[in-house]
């Protein structure tokens, strides 16, 4: 058994072994082990949109730096600056639209969707995150989307997190879900206001990412 300060090496992936079902909450599951045989080709994909639109770390509009870096695909992007947070069609660093969504993406969201009783889904925004040792994601909604009745498909690749689902106010204790290479969560209908996060992430190494965890994040922007 793992004692709470271990990191996880190369060789010692903690992935349940056979996808399967897991409930996070009404109208929110989680897909253990969906993607992971298509991991390496969203890996491979991700790597794509990057060269295109590097990873950065987003200020807030109260002026502090993100600590999970950020890119996007899509017809939109999301971003956060001085000016707030919102969907900009054009990357704010190069003034050049967002990189297309890779088929790849699209298929395992609308799979991953369908399997969660939310079909169709017709998601035209995917914002990638990077975390590495110590990045974390606060409790926040997802609502600067037009369309809320649209779920949200969560991607995990690479190092293991906690991720954090709460309720529809922030000061409910959010329940605590380890999240693994390949796992997918997928909330919507009456959870798709849920407080969620990521809690700080522990050092390690993952044979698929390295030192980080890569996650995507799939929504209908417009």
């Amino acid at each position: 058994m793992r004692g709470p300060g271990a990191t996880f090496s190369l060789f010692d992936d903690p992935q349940p072994p056979a996808p399967s079902f897991e409930p996070l909450a009404e109208g929110a599951v989680l897909l253990r082990g969906f993607a992971l045989d298509v991991a390496p080709a969203l890996l491979a994909a991700v790597a794509e949109v990057a060269a295109a639109a590097p990873f950065r770390h987003m200020i807030t509009p109260g002026g502090h730096r993100m600590s999970v870096a950020m890119t996007n695909c899509g017809s939109f992007g999301w971003v956060s600056d001085p000016r707030g947070y919102r969907y900009d069609p054009r990357d704010p660093q190069s003034e050049m639209p967002w990189p297309r969504l890779p088929a790849v993406f699209l298929d395992l969201a609308t799979r991953a969707a369908a399997t969660a009783g939310y079909a169709p889904f017709e998601n035209d925004v995917c914002l990638v995150n990077r975390y590495e040792p110590g990045s974390r994601l606060t409790l926040h909604q997802d609502r600067d989307e037009r369309n809320l009745r649209a779920p949200i498909v969560s991607v995990s690749l690479g190092l293991p997190a906690t991720f954090l689902f709460g309720g529809l106010e922030r000061s409910i204790r959010p329940l605590r879900f380890p999240v693994f290479h390949g796992d997918v969560a997928v909330w919507g209908g009456p959870s798709r206001m849920a407080f969620h996060g990521i809690a700080p992430l522990k050092d390690g190494e993952h044979a698929a990412t390295g030192r980080c965890r890569i996650n995507l994040t799939f929504r209908r922007a417009r």
